[in-house]
Formats: structure tokens, sequence, C-alpha cells
């Protein structure tokens, strides 16, 4: 069945990123519009969008006494044939930088207006300009987006991936008439959230789907531990609720074609991995050295990553001499300081960069023999992913998609695994973790074996967007037979 499908969402690649959601954008659309779908995308007119889009013309103009002139300029995603759709509303979108947050890193103070109106120019969009069958809002940003079309009739069919509980788009009830929303929305049932109101809750209570990134998260977030105040919501919804695997953009992180790093290499030529170990160290200014395991980390440096219990383990095998550390990321000031002391103190074996760095993120990736992702909870998880196409063995936690994607390793499950895994965040699983990865580094028949396991694994976009196919028919077909 050949469906219309409009996206919503507030960041997309390679136009706009903070994180996995804009990875997401970037290739879901383009794989369902593969499988014979009429794909678009709604996202704000951010000056970074505007610079790069040329619009092929004005698809609708948007009523908006609050708002300034709103215009939806219809455009083209770079490299795909996906159709893009720009909210092009300067009182709200036209600001340098981030895009939620001041350069002080404060939440811009009218956050709840602009991405409102995200929400309402998609049900105008979907009923008025660009007729859908299927309305798919991301996160909280895009929260809002069912509660629009439920107001303006129901006329389609609703789907809303949560791509991290954690964000919720929670403001005061004072702020609520500024949404336009009928007043019998702000109710338990509806948007209401202890006192406040919440994007994320309104889209929980009016989808007709709810789906998340991976299986294993949707499962967590039912639990009291990992559901965010939600979880008692997400159960009362739960045979709404599906765990669809993201997937990963071969042609951007693919060793064998990526052009960022110094020896290109692949499945049967694992030898050339070692090149570019060596161009790492080097780069890196620590000692070249075939031998020692180089652990790689491209991470925000948050509680939730885990790099702060993972912090003590890394030290004490530092300290040992039994590894390498190359990190890059950014995030709490007080984990970028201890791992700046930490490189101060073993220059030869520990370097960190911060911020991020897309081309050092694939050396990173080419160069290191272990990827370690040591998280509190994962959605979904992308970096154990490029991992696994790198042969660089990932270290994860059990938890979100890092379970669903990495097969642990033991001793009688060698032939299946792909990585390492450990149960409980704290700095002795880690160290444990490691230890493990370390004693099986110093067999390289048996290394290169779990290297091939993890490069044959294949998370392409293709099996979610099929999946997404599935869930969107079954959702027509029941609105069809009400």
């Amino acid at each position: 069945m050949a469906l219309r499908i409009l996206h919503v969402a507030s960041e997309i690649q390679p136009l706009v990123k903070t994180g996995g959601l804009a990875d997401a954008l970037g290739r879901l659309p383009a794989a369902q519009l593969e499988l014979g779908h009429q794909v678009a995308v709604l996202v704000p007119g951010y000056p970074a969008i505007l610079d790069r889009v040329s619009p092929v013309d004005e698809l609708m103009t948007l009523d908006s006494a609050d708002d300034g002139p709103v215009r939806v300029l219809r455009g083209q995603l770079p490299g795909t044939a996906v159709t893009l759709l720009v909210l092009d509303a300067p009182q709200r979108f036209d600001r340098p930088g981030n895009p939620y947050v001041d350069a002080e890193g404060r939440d811009w103070q009218d956050n709840h207006r602009r991405f409102a109106l995200l929400g309402r120019a998609a049900a105008e969009i979907a009923r008025r300009a660009w007729p859908a069958d299927v309305v798919h809002a991301h996160d909280w940003h895009a929260g809002l987006t069912p509660a629009y079309l439920r107001a303006a009739g129901d006329f389609c069919a609703t789907c809303f991936t949560i791509h991290n509980l954690s964000f919720q788009g929670i403001f005061d009830a004072e702020l609520y008439p500024d949404t336009g929303l009928p007043g019998d929305f702000y109710t338990l049932e509806g948007l209401e959230f202890h006192g406040r109101w919440s994007f994320m809750k309104s889209a929980l209570n009016f989808s007709d789907a709810i789906t998340t990134v991976s299986p294993t998260y949707a499962r967590e977030i039912l639990t009291t531990e990992h559901g965010m105040g939600l979880d008692g919501l997400l159960r009362h919804r739960a045979t709404r609720l599906h765990g669809i695997l993201n997937g990963v953009d071969y042609a951007t992180w693919d060793p064998a074609t990526d052009p960022l790093l110094a020896s290109p290499y692949s499945i049967e030529t694992l030898d050339r991995k070692r090149q570019n170990k060596r161009a790492l160290q080097r780069a890196s200014e620590l000692d070249e050295d075939d031998d020692i395991l180089l652990v790689g980390v491209v991470s925000r440096l948050t509680e939730q990553k885990g790099l702060d219990f993972a912090l003590g383990a890394l030290a004490d095998l530092l300290i040992k001499g039994r590894l390498q550390l190359v990190l890059l990321g950014s995030g709490d000031p007080v984990l970028e300081s201890a791992f700046n002391a930490l490189a101060n103190r073993h220059p030869d074996r520990c370097a960190v960069r911060l911020g991020y760095d897309e081309a050092l993120a694939h050396r990173i990736m080419g160069g290191a023999d272990v990827i370690l992702v040591p998280s509190r909870f994962e959605p979904c998880g992308l970096t154990q992913l490029y991992g696994l196409r790198y042969g660089t063995l990932p270290v994860v936690r059990h938890t979100g998609g890092l379970a669903d994607t990495v097969d642990r390793y033991t001793v009688s499950r060698a032939s299946a695994a792909t990585g390492f895994v450990f149960d409980t965040p704290n700095t002795t699983a880690v160290r444990r973790a490691l230890g493990s990865a370390l004693k099986l580094y110093a067999d390289s028949a048996a290394w290169q074996q779990i290297m091939r396991n993890a490069m044959r694994r294949d998370f392409g976009w293709d099996k979610a967007a099929v999946a997404y196919s599935e869930l969107y028919a079954n959702l027509v077909a029941s609105r069809s037979a009400a």
C-alpha cells in the first residue's frame, strides 16, 4: 500500500543536528520513498536550513497574528528525492546557533510558542496543502501535532516516535492559552502534567500509535525506573506502543568507502585497520603500539551516557598501562575537567578532544579497537552500530538499543558474539568488561573472528522502513474500518 507520509521534526541531517533524531530523519524518509511511498518532512526554518535549501515554491501561508508572517516553503532534502517543507517564521526561528537554547545555554523563552507553531502548521499542511494518510511526529518538539490534528477533526492517522523520553517539553499552566488548543484538552487525559502541561504527554495521549527506537527501550519505559514519570500512561497505552530499531546510514558509515580514514578497509582486508590505528595514535600524540588496546569514546559527557562511572575504570587501566584512550565529546563541565586531567596525567596513553569533530569521529571509529558506550539508559544508540560496521568492538551496558544490537561475548558464545556487555552501571562492571576485551585482544585470531561477526551485522534503514510501513498500513486500515 503506497501512502502519503508527512514527518514532523525539529532537526534533520545534513542540515541541523544536535543528536540522533537528526540522523533518523535524514534517512528514514528516504528509505520509505524507496518503498514507493510519497514522503515529505516538515522542519522549522532555522537559518542553517534556509541557507542550504532552495525552495521550489511556497506551499501555503498560515494566519498567525502572534507569530508574524508564516510561510511554508517547499524544497528538497539535499542528496535525496524527499520533499522538504520548511516553516518560514522568522520571528520564531531566525536565530543563530542551537535550535533550542541561546548562546548562554538557556532555553528560548518562547519555545512553547515555537514548537506549538510547528505542530499547528503540520496539521494545517496535512489537511489543506499536502493531504497525508499518516502524520508521523518525532520527539517532544513535534508533540502537539496529534493534538492539533484531533482538534481539526482527526482526518488522518497519527504516529509519534519517542527518541528520548527524558526530554518532555513541560511548561507552566499560564502559557497553555498560547497554543490555541481547546481548553478541554487541558486535562489528565490530555496535556495536563502535575499542574503544568507537556508536549510529550500530549503526543502519548492523542496519537494512534506510539513508537520508540528499540524493542528493549519500549519495554523499559513501561517501568518506574525508565518511565520518567510517564510510565503509568505508557502502560495504559501499551497496546499502541511499538519498539522499532533505528538504522544506520551505511553510505556515510562504511569503512570500505570512508574517505576520512587513512586506509579504508573491509571484512576481507582487516589488516588495513592497523594503519588507521597508527594514524589515530600519531594524530592523538599517543605511543604507536599495535599491541596495546586502543579504546575510543565518542559521546556527550552527561549522566545518561555513564562516563562518570566509567572514568574510574579507565583511570585504573591507564595507570597500569594496559590500554590507551581517545575521547571526543563535551557536556558536563565537571566531567570535561576530569577527562582533561586524566589526559594530562597520561599524555602518552590518553587524548581528549572536547567538542565535536565529524572527521575525528570517523577516525576514532576506524582506528580504535573498541568503542565504549556505558550508558545508564540508551533509547537506541548509533555509536555502537557504527562500531559494529567498523569492526571496532562495542563495550556496552545491557540497556535499550545497546541490548538489542550487541551480542555478548563469552567463551562459550564466541562464535556469535559481536562485543562485550555488562549489566550494572558502575565502575567495577566497566573494569570487568574492559578486562574481558583485554584478555581476548591478546588472541589475534579470536579477536578477528569477533570483528568479522560484528561487521556482518546489518542494521540498515530498510528494515525500519518496512516495519513502519506495516504499522502505518494497519493504522489506515483500522481508520477505514471504523
